[in-house]
């Protein structure tokens, strides 16, 4: 038994053991599509469509939404959240495709919406059936997200919204948007509102979604036009001018410092004779012995089994230093763990993902296109789609920032 079974009360040991018999019963196994490698880089219909099918399932089974209230279709437990996750996680279920409306929308929705607001949209949130997404950056407004250009005018009962979002992850697919935008030129940080728009009832009518094309050639990103958009005054959330208060609750869940547990995104991206995950060190342990230069394989090459238990190492450290968090004497400051979680994570991501690249050497070269890559390509585009990582929530160095303005009590940054 695990520590964090022991630690289980009564209620989360049932849940637990409710998750175990239902994943055992019910993985869905391989995937019949070929997905890619995460929810963000999602652009077939069909993958959608079949990890849609997944989340529902995984919804009505209740391990997703497990902490929220009943009322708005959640589980009305308490700290079930990371037992649901853990459990996916051990069996390496697939990623939940709805991954911005979970970890995003569902708790700025939960805090700041009207009730009924909330009972509208939160289920089908939860069950994967509606997709949403994130309109935050501009062409202007990036590491300065109070530099918001977009702008709703208020007309009545309803707002009218012009502007132009960019880097918008999976509004090809989506019917929601969370939207920041200025509803005053007056003030920077209490001209900003916040609403969550319907934008494919909009799509040709006040909204047009562009796609921009990745380094990887991959379609994950678009930019979204309003024209005269027209949204109702209900899908406000808080007051008009607490846009920035309402825009950092999002944030925190974003950046993993938010009190609502995001559902896991799983583990399984490609189909099992493509090869392992790309976010693993001992994946990167099975590449290397099988890439061969000079007679040899990587994995002889005493600097880069160095390498590879250097991550090994700082894969374990994340994972002890994630444990403290839940053992309130092991932190010093409350916010340090979480607040590091993004800036951790997606560094180490990175950089495992170019071990592999000395790993493959040459082979390195070969792209997804190409039937003699290694493992195929996937380490490559893992480690091209990385750079996006360190820059969503906030690029890095924001974060450092953050950490060094909150926990370490620094000045603050010009």
């Amino acid at each position: 038994m695990s520590e964090a079974q022991k630690m289980d009360t009564p209620e989360q040991a049932a849940f637990r053991a409710h998750c175990k018999q239902w994943l055992a019963n019910n993985h869905p196994g391989r995937p019949t599509v070929k997905l890619p490698l995460g929810a963000l880089e999602l652009s077939d219909p069909e993958a959608l469509a079949w990890l849609q099918k997944w989340q529902k399932s995984a919804y009505d089974a209740g391990l997703i939404g497990c902490d929220y209230p009943k009322e708005v279709g959640g589980g009305g437990m308490e700290n079930c959240q990371s037992i649901a996750n853990a459990e996916m996680q051990r069996v390496q279920t697939p990623y939940l495709p709805n991954i911005i409306g979970m970890g995003m929308a569902a708790p700025t929705v939960l805090f700041h919406a009207r009730d009924e607001v909330k009972a509208e949209l939160l289920p089908k949130l939860f069950s994967g059936e509606e997709i949403w997404c994130q309109g935050f950056s501009e062409p202007g407004a990036g590491s300065d997200l109070a530099n918001q250009q977009t702008f709703a005018e208020r007309d009545g009962d309803n707002w009218v919204i012009n502007g132009h979002k960019v880097w918008t992850s999976l509004a090809h697919f989506a019917e929601w948007m969370i939207l920041l935008c200025r509803t005053s030129k007056d003030d920077k940080y209490n001209g900003l509102s916040y609403f969550v728009v319907p934008i494919e009832k909009a799509l040709g009518n006040g909204v047009t979604v562009r796609p921009l094309i990745k380094l990887t050639g991959e379609t994950g990103f678009n930019e979204v036009i309003f024209d005269n958009l027209v949204v109702d005054d209900r899908y406000r959330l808080d007051e008009v001018g607490a846009g920035w208060k309402v825009a950092m609750t999002t944030l925190a869940h974003e950046r993993g410092a938010g009190p609502m547990t995001t559902p896991a995104s799983g583990g399984m991206a490609v189909e099992e004779e493509e090869g392992a995950q790309t976010n693993s060190a001992m994946a990167l342990i099975q590449l290397a012995k099988q890439q061969y230069r000079n007679g040899k394989t990587a994995a002889d090459d005493p600097l880069i089994r160095d390498d590879i238990i250097k991550m090994m190492i700082r894969q374990e450290a994340f994972r002890q230093n994630q444990r403290r968090a839940s053992v309130p004497s092991l932190t010093d400051h409350p916010m340090r763990i979480p607040l590091q979680f993004k800036l951790v994570a997606t560094e180490m991501a990175q950089d495992l993902q170019q071990v592999a690249y000395e790993v493959e050497g040459a082979a390195a070269t070969l792209y997804v296109n190409d039937d003699n890559a290694p493992v195929s390509g996937q380490w490559p585009l893992a480690y091209m789609n990385s750079f996006g990582i360190t820059i969503a929530a906030g690029a890095n160095e924001v974060q450092r920032n953050i950490l060094g303005e909150r926990v370490l009590g620094m000045a603050k940054s010009k």
